[in-house]
Order: C-alpha cells, then structure tokens, then sequence
C-alpha cells in the first residue's frame, strides 16, 4: 500500500498516457484532410471520391466505438487499444500503394477507420470513470482537448509533409508514429486502481467499484443499446451529438482546409488556422470539464450548441485569401466551442443506464457523432462538387445547432458532481 501514499496518484499517470495516445489518435484520424488536394492533384481523383473515403473512415470511427467499450470491460484496455494502434500502422502504411480511389476506401476509409475508432473517445471515457471520482469532468476535458492537441501537432506538420515530400511521406509518418505508441502503452498504462490496490482518486473508502458485466463484449454492446433506446434521453443526447459530429469533424475538420483554398488561401495557411482551432479547442474543453463538475449540463450543451449554430451562419463572409480579423475571432471561438460538448454530454450518459455502462452508452452516443460527420463530410463534398461552393452545408449545420440547442432541456435535470460532493460532505 505504498502507492496510496504516493503524493501523485496513479490516475493522472493513466490521464497521462492516455492523452498522448488520444493525441495521436486525432493526428491519425485528420490526416486525410490534408491529403484531399495532394490526391486530387496526383491523381485527378473528384473532390466527391476522396471525401466518400474520408466519409467512411468518420464513420467506421464512430461505429466501432462502443464495441471497442464494450471489449475493453472484457479484456482491458491495453490488449484493445494496442490492437487498434497495430492495425491504424498497417492501413497507413497500406496507402503508399493505391492506385484508384477504392483502395483510399479499403486502405484510410476501412482499416484505419476501424483502427482509430477503437481509440476514439470511448478510450478517454473509459479512463475517466474507472480513475476518477473527484475531478471526473475535468479529466474528461483534459483527455478530449488530446484530440485538439492532436490537431494543433499534426496538421501543419502533416500538410508540410505533403507539399515537401509528396503525399507518401503522410501515410508512412502516420504508420511509424502508430507503432511508436504502443511501447508507452504497454509499460505505462495500468488497467484499474484495483490492480494497485488503490481506490479511484477522490473515491470514499467504502467505495465500490461496479459489477463486472457477465455478457461477452458484442451482447454488452448490444443489451445496452437495446436498454438505452427505451429512455427518451438516450434519444436526445444520440440526435444532439449526431449535429456536433457534424459541424465539427465532419464539415470544419475536414471541409475546412480545401474550402479555405477555394477561397484562395494556402493549403499550409489554411492547415495552420485548422492548428490553430486546436490550440483553443484545448482551453475551451479543459474549461469546460471543470464546467461540468459544477453546473447543469445541459445548461452548458445549450450555450455551446447554440453558439456554434451562430457562428456557422457567419462563416461563408469572413473566408479570404489571406488571415483577416473575422476569420482569426471564427477561428478562436469555434476552438473554445469544438469538443467543449463532450465533458457534459459523457456526465449525462452515466444517468441513462448508470456508471457500469456509462462508457458502453457513450460509445453509442458517439457512434451517432461519428455518423453525423461521415454525412456532414461526405454531403458537403457534394454541395462543393454540384454548387461550387460550400454555402449550404454551413448554413445547413448552423440551423441543425440551433435546433440541438433547443433540445437540451428536455433532458432529465441531473445532480452535479459539486452537489453529490456536498451532500455526501453533509451525510457524514
């Protein structure tokens, strides 16, 4: 019991690790929005075939969410996510080789979709509730801004890549970094404070961990999909993240860079001010964890969703050839905005069916996310191919924010950690 004196303990260890993978997982996962123009220029491939690829690989990173949650209450997190980081490694390395824009399907679209998505959020979810009892929603911030903090390392230097050393160097810098993870997860990342004989930091010490499930991995996946459907808020927190998926990753994270070209920016400006999103989409999701600890969720999904729905309204006016105010405070606030939607969105998954399933419910939630941006990116690809510009897919996601802010408070009014802790502070 040594390590429960320990002046650090071991859950910020698990934060750490967790948030390099998680970081690199988002480098993974965007890369292909600054392969969209080398590919296009190497292969005379349309806008519409490249974004079908990217499409498919959004989605297959939300749908093997909650399996991914599911297998690793069955057979830990290590065993999954090193898995996952082995196969993203062979996909990428895989791309050097195509030739036609299935392959770019079969190779970015498939394998490492399925590879990423089972690193996706889930991972950071799953961390957070088996760690943390105090300071959940703020560890759950510190490990959804990795994806920002993802972007902010990776697309400059990725886009960089491509223009310098041609669209390959992406691919095989994607595949050696995958590998390069794996080592850190293996020595460094420990499955539960159980195994250390600790208890969950902040946790009471009649503490008590919850019942291990007795379904293999895909019934768990799929009872509580079954279960959550029957409850009015599942349905709400599953629309609410299909419209952030959307306007995020789907459309500004892949759409973003080749519209800000149309407009007759640099690709490498374009990927900086992408960066740049990141940097601020770490405060803001930071922020927004500590948020979550001590006020309404839904309050907080309300302000940011209707904001972002604002903001996309603006968007098509302040794109320009060179960095203008408008797009540098566009830039700044939809960063604070970008993922600040998860820390609450996860708080209130763990009401839906409680903390056993929490992480499995919020795979399925972000499974909806993901498929929101595998529409959003491949319909806005579309839109630009038919219209020549991207209008209506801003003006399109900006209403559906608006609407998904409006939604929030029909959900069930839940405690805030900062409550629990009072009143449990009060029993005693």
């Amino acid at each position: 019991m040594a390590l429960a004196k320990s002046r650090i303990h071991p859950g910020w260890i698990a934060v750490a690790v967790t948030f390099v993978t998680l970081m690199a997982t988002a480098g993974f996962r965007s890369a292909p929005s600054v392969l969209i123009v080398p590919l296009e220029d190497a292969f005379g491939w349309s806008r519409s075939d490249i974004s079908l690829a990217v499409a498919i690989n959004i989605l297959l990173f939300g749908l093997v969410s909650p399996f991914a949650a599911a297998l690793m209450e069955k057979f830990g997190i290590r065993k999954v996510v090193m898995l996952a980081l082995s196969t993203v490694s062979f996909g990428a390395f895989l791309t050097i080789f195509i030739q036609a824009p299935w392959q770019l399907i079969a190779t970015w679209g498939v394998i490492v979709g399925v590879g990423t998505g089972s690193m996706a959020l889930v991972f950071a979810a799953t961390v957070a509730n088996r760690w943390f009892v105090a300071k959940r929603g703020l560890v759950t911030g510190i490990l959804t801004a990795a994806s920002a903090t993802g972007q902010l390392i990776f697309l400059p230097g990725l886009s960089h890549l491509a223009l310098t050393y041609g669209w390959k160097s992406v691919s095989i810098t994607v595949a050696s970094f995958a590998l390069l993870v794996i080592p850190f997860i293996y020595l460094f990342l420990k499955e539960r404070p159980s195994a250390l004989g600790l208890l969950p930091y902040g946790a009471a010490a009649d503490w008590q961990a919850p019942a291990p499930s007795e379904l293999s991995a895909f019934a768990l996946a799929i009872d509580t999909l079954k279960q959550s459907s029957k409850r009015k808020d599942f349905w709400y927190l599953f629309g609410s993240f299909f419209v952030c998926g959307l306007s995020t990753s789907g459309l500004i994270g892949t759409h973003f860079i080749p519209a800000a070209h149309d407009h007759g920016m640099p690709t490498t400006l374009a990927a900086s001010l992408l960066a740049m999103i990141g940097v601020f989409d770490v405060i803001g999701t930071v922020f927004s964890g500590w948020l979550t600890d001590r006020y309404d969720p839904r309050k907080l999904l309300f302000f940011y969703f209707g904001l972002r729905g604002l903001s996309l309204f603006l968007l098509p006016s302040i794109l320009f050839s060179t960095i203008q105010a408008p797009t540098l405070v566009f830039v700044i606030f939809y960063g604070l905005d970008w993922v600040a939607t998860v820390p609450p969105t996860i708080m209130l998954c763990r009401a839906v069916l409680g903390p056993q399933r929490a992480s499995v419910v919020y795979g399925w939630v972000f499974a909806f996310h993901m498929i929101g941006a595998a529409i959003a990116a491949s319909f806005a690809g579309w839109i630009r191919e038919s219209n020549g510009d991207y209008e209506i897919a801003w003006y399109t996601a900006a209403i559906l924010c608006l609407i998904a802010a409006g939604c929030m408070f029909l959900l069930k009014k839940i405690p805030t950690l900062a409550q629990v802790e009072k009143a449990n502070s009060a029993s005693h």
